[in-house]
């Protein structure tokens, strides 16, 4: 199917199409589940929620978005990278919330950003900095939501913000450096 048949079914089923959203399920769910498997792989064993969970809560909350003016493809990922996220912040946040605290713990970040074993205070530091980044440059902060929590390449990024390869890969590397002061322990 091509990008523009994506898109127009995006449109329909964000309009309260029902035939178009579950047309639109079976073109986007493999990406969305590859996506999603990736982000659990680096969640660690013992995680409470399943990929296939992750997939369908965002896919419900993402056809349920109907202030969205859907550029194509890779703007659908782009906003379910988003969505991912949330869905993942929050369930960590109430995981944290049931075992009454735990101290936010070190995030390793290099290519893959992988987390440590303490991984829902892991997601949460990340969330911190995230909101914080994102009140000093969105744009790179949206950068690391697709990167990191939607598994989109430099390319599908680039695609999604409107910008060069070579920009986000140059944003990518200075991203990199940022978090990691933000998020190593003699960080204020």
């Amino acid at each position: 199917m091509e990008a523009r048949d994506v898109t127009q079914l995006l449109v329909a089923a964000s309009g309260g199409d029902a035939k178009a959203a579950e047309a639109l399920l079976p073109v986007v769910y493999d990406d969305l589940r590859r996506r999603a498997q990736a982000m659990m792989r680096r969640e660690g064993g013992g995680h409470t929620l399943q990929a296939t969970a992750l997939v369908h809560e965002a896919y419900m909350r993402l056809i349920q978005q109907d202030r969205v003016d859907w550029q194509g493809r890779a703007h659908f990922f782009a906003i379910a990278a988003q969505i991912m996220r949330r869905i993942l912040v929050d369930h960590a946040r109430g995981r944290l919330r049931a075992k009454r605290g735990g101290g936010q713990a070190k995030v390793s970040l290099d290519e893959g950003l992988p987390l440590t074993t303490e991984r829902d205070a892991d997601v949460v530091a990340l969330d911190d900095a995230l909101q914080r980044l994102a009140t000093l440059d969105p744009r790179q902060a949206q950068i690391v939501e697709m990167r990191f929590f939607g598994g989109l390449t430099v390319e599908e990024v680039a695609l999604a913000l409107g910008v060069s390869k070579r920009t986000v890969e140059a944003e990518w590397t200075l991203i990199k450096a940022w978090m990691r002061r933000e998020l190593s322990p003699d960080a204020d």
